[in-house]
């Protein structure tokens, strides 16, 4: 039976739930062989590439298990936790991973190359971030992406800021995403305080390799805690 192609959007998601809704329609019957890559690629309208990661988030959810030379199999029928959330925090990582690509360079060059105007808009925003955390989510995330814009525009690349802007309401919606998975704010209205000033002080600095340092293990760190 075909599953179908899928619709435009984010298809890893879209691709591991629709094989998903078919091993609990019982499609494929615990101890069954799923198809090869090559067929659910066709059968969703994706690239192999994408059906892999689509078997990994149900192999990490246990519902099926991959057997060297034999194939990838049914093992259960019922996710370890809840599938909605694993997928969530999925979509997160995969933000958070172009995060690290952007960010991490930009935070060196914003070292290297900032102004004394760059620093003040660093400091106020930083400041502007440390009040956000007495208010509501979303307005603490926008404070936090402000803050991020800012050390992008001390890089002075215009095409990296660019490329920033056209990024930031993506990562607005995985940063709240974020907040909630977590319960990241719970601990600490102003969660990653310490990081944040660090950065602002590398750069002010100019410590291009503490800089690039700051964020980036700020980063890593909460990929790790996406992908347990």
């Amino acid at each position: 039976m075909p599953i179908g192609s899928l619709r435009p959007g984010p298809l890893v998601e879209q691709a591991t739930e629709r094989l998903r809704e078919q091993i609990l329609g019982g499609q494929w019957a615990v101890g069954a062989r799923l198809p090869g890559e090559a067929a659910l690629a066709a059968s969703l309208g994706v690239g192999r590439s994408t059906v892999r990661e689509a078997v990994r988030a149900l192999s990490e959810a246990g519902l099926v298990k991959s057997r060297q030379g034999a194939g990838v199999f049914v093992v259960a029928t019922e996710p370890h936790e809840d599938f909605g959330a694993r997928l969530r925090r999925a979509a997160v990582a995969e933000v958070y991973e172009v995060r690290a690509v952007l960010e991490v360079q930009a935070a060196r060059l914003a070292a290297e190359r900032r102004t004394e105007e760059d620093v003040a808009a660093l400091y106020s925003a930083l400041a502007a971030r440390r009040l956000a955390a007495g208010l509501d989510d979303a307005a603490f995330v926008d404070a936090d992406i402000a803050l991020h814009a800012a050390v992008v525009a001390a890089a002075g690349n215009p095409v990296l800021t660019d490329l920033f802007a056209e990024f930031a309401p993506v990562l607005r919606e995985a940063l709240i995403e974020l907040v909630d998975l977590l319960g990241l704010r719970a601990a600490g209205p102003g969660t990653g305080e310490a990081g944040h000033a660090a950065l602002v002080s590398a750069i002010a600095s100019g410590g291009a390799g503490e800089a690039a340092d700051a964020v980036g293990a700020e980063l890593a760190a909460t990929l790790a805690r996406l992908r347990p």
